[in-house]
């Protein structure tokens, strides 16, 4: 393996690890040396490649809306109908929000009163809602007068509402919780010749997105060596 690699290996290893502590303590109680410890990495070796703690968060975040942007579109390109594309989307998201740690600390600290991350995981899921929206009905596949807004309102506010109950209790994240909003909302949205042949209960399950880090984002400084265990290098080497 080479340094770089490992050097990726190692970063993936802390963002991982920051999910889960940030998802279990929140970002205000969350601390350096639970982030390295559950990485199996010195604090030296998380100081490599983050600066502090909120760059760890941002970090989390970061890989959160890749996977997400990666879901929407794997997604979309399974169907030709935009409208039942929101729906699979839709219940990937929440099925992503119930397997993935990193998924869920990215949409916490999304909205973190003590570390309200950027980019906000909500905005770019309603902004994504909006999209297949806009598309279903270019294609006359919602019904007359359907406020587009409105429905990309109500999308991400039973979805964000999951997330939020699913912390404390898996069962708002199963698979019929969602269909069981999609069964009642569709009748209502969609064109009386379109709402057949959607289906509210997802057509295609969501893999989880292999989580290997992009090569700009995993990659240190050329010629740079990971810290030893226990050595802390200086700002200067960190990624």
């Amino acid at each position: 393996m080479t340094k770089q690699e490992r050097a990726a290996r190692t970063r993936q290893a802390l963002i991982r690890s920051a999910a889960a502590v940030f998802e279990q303590h929140g970002y205000a109680q969350a601390r350096l040396v639970q982030i390295s410890s559950g990485a199996g990495v010195s604090t030296g070796a998380l100081h490599f490649h983050f600066d502090n703690k909120a760059a760890v968060a941002q970090a989390v975040v970061a890989e959160a809306s890749r996977g997400l942007r990666e879901l929407s579109a794997a997604v979309r390109r399974g169907t030709d109908n935009a409208l039942q594309a929101l729906v699979d989307t839709s219940h990937a998201l929440v099925e992503r929000l119930r397997d993935d740690p990193v998924s869920r600390a990215g949409f916490r600290l999304s909205c973190d009163g003590d570390r309200a991350a950027v980019p906000d995981l909500r905005l770019e899921w309603h902004q994504r809602v909006r999209e297949l929206l806009d598309e279903a009905a270019a294609t006359g596949a919602l019904a007359e007068g359907v406020s587009r807004e409105d429905t990309a309102a109500a999308t991400v506010a039973v979805t964000a509402g999951f997330e939020a109950l699913g912390r404390n209790d898996s069962a708002w994240l199963a698979p019929p919780m969602l269909t069981g909003f999609w069964s009642l909302l569709l009748p209502r949205i969609a064109a009386a010749e379109t709402v057949a042949f959607v289906d509210p209960s997802g057509v295609r399950a969501a893999k989880p997105t292999p989580r290997v880090p992009a090569p700009a984002l995993a990659m240190p400084v050329r010629g740079a060596v990971e810290p030893a265990a226990g050595r802390v290098e200086p700002a200067a080497g960190v990624n």
